[in-house]
């Protein structure tokens, strides 16, 4: 893949950018073989991605002015550099970027200039499902300009035909974050379905997904091939996200447990369980160590209530599972675990932690080409 913003230096954020894919590949798999060369296992061919148009969304910092926004990157300086022509994007998501920028001049929303710590319009964030829906989210600084969004919403549905959600985020805060903890819903819908694997996962704005549609479904396959294998009566899906891992690990006579701290994930796991039908899935908002290890939250049965399952999932962040959690499924009847992790480092710290949980097999995953990231998926078995 070839990038006219890299190789002008303006934005330098794919690292990897004008590498060979199989040598960027190449590279991952023998990094995560060095990371975890402690642990002995069968390793199998990694899972190979697009090298561009592969990212089903895009977290654009709105930069420039109301007449002139730019979406992007900022600069070292906090001036906007507008990215709106990057590769990494498919086409439904690329096509959204000039409406959006018109939007934001014909609603009068002022960039946040970080700098000055002034302005409204901090972020737009746009997520596209497989089947081309449009998830869109304004990250602002505060209510104020929420009826100006409202006002020109039916404008913006003619822009973008395919708009099944809009929202707005309240993030008052001079942070290097992201988003704030207030989300206002401007649309009938609340959700983006996000068909994988035929299985209909419901993405509301807050809700983790993964970023990479395509590789997603390949984790999921494999993860499922897997525990098809090992075939568990009971399985727990811990840091279960919107339950991409749980739907698919669901099957005749087998109980699935999810469990997530963002209830809006939660919320959206429990409609797909009830659209498949699937009556032997559950799940729980909850903190997935603190469930497991049995100081769970009032109203959340942990295993101080229930006996500990045969299998369990976890995806954690990428600071790992941890040692609390760790040493729970190292001393726990857990016979198994599949452990996804988009970091080998901490992937390794915890391993080493659970050493009567032995790896038996691992793939690399590349779901951030352009990148040195990727994901991991490990099974592990009680010696």
């Amino acid at each position: 893949m070839q990038c006219s913003y890299f190789d002008a230096g303006r934005c330098r954020s794919c690292t990897l950018m004008g590498h060979a894919y199989a040598t960027q590949l190449a590279g991952k798999q023998a990094h995560c073989q060095e990371v975890l060369a402690d642990f002995p296992m069968a390793w199998s061919e990694p899972v190979t991605s697009p090298e561009s148009g592969f990212r089903n969304k895009a977290k654009m910092v709105v930069g420039g002015n109301v007449a002139a926004p730019t979406l992007g990157i900022l600069d070292r300086a906090g001036h906007g550099v507008d990215l709106s022509d990057c590769g990494l994007y498919p086409p439904e998501l690329s096509a959204t970027f000039a409406p959006l920028a018109a939007f934001i001049t014909r609603a009068g929303l002022e960039p946040y200039d970080v700098p000055g710590r002034r302005g409204q319009l901090k972020y737009v964030i746009v997520t596209v499902s497989p089947d081309g829906e449009l998830m869109v989210r304004f990250v602002v600084r505060t209510a104020e300009v929420l009826g100006r969004i409202r006002a020109g919403l039916g404008w913006l549905r003619e822009q973008l035909p395919s708009l099944a959600v809009l929202s707005a985020n309240i993030h008052p805060e001079h942070k290097a974050v992201l988003e704030g903890a207030e989300e206002i819903i401007l649309t009938d819908r609340d959700t983006l379905p996000m068909v994988v694997n035929r299985t209909v996962l419901h993405l509301r704005p807050r809700s983790f997904f993964q970023t990479n549609t395509v590789v997603a479904a390949a984790l999921y396959r494999q993860a499922t091939q897997w525990l098809d294998e090992i075939a568990p009566a009971t399985v727990w899906d811990l840091y279960c996200g919107v339950g991409g891992f749980a739907l698919h690990a669901a099957g005749p006579g087998r109980s699935v447990l999810g469990v997530e701290t963002s209830a809006e994930a939660i919320d959206g796991a429990r409609r797909s369980a009830t659209e498949l039908g699937l009556s032997g899935v559950r799940f729980e908002v909850g903190d997935a160590g603190a469930f497991a290890v049995g100081g769970h939250p009032a109203g959340l049965a942990g295993p101080a209530a229930a006996q500990a399952p045969d299998l369990v999932i976890v995806n954690p962040p990428r600071r790992g599972i941890g040692p609390e959690l760790a040493g729970w499924l190292e001393s726990s009847e857990v016979r198994s675990v599949l452990y996804s992790s988009c970091r080998a480092e901490s992937l390794a710290r915890d391993l080493a932690a659970m050493p009567s949980l032995l790896p038996r097999r691992a793939r690399v995953l590349d779901m951030f080409p352009q990148t040195d990231h990727y994901e991991v998926l490990v099974e592990l078995r009680r010696a």
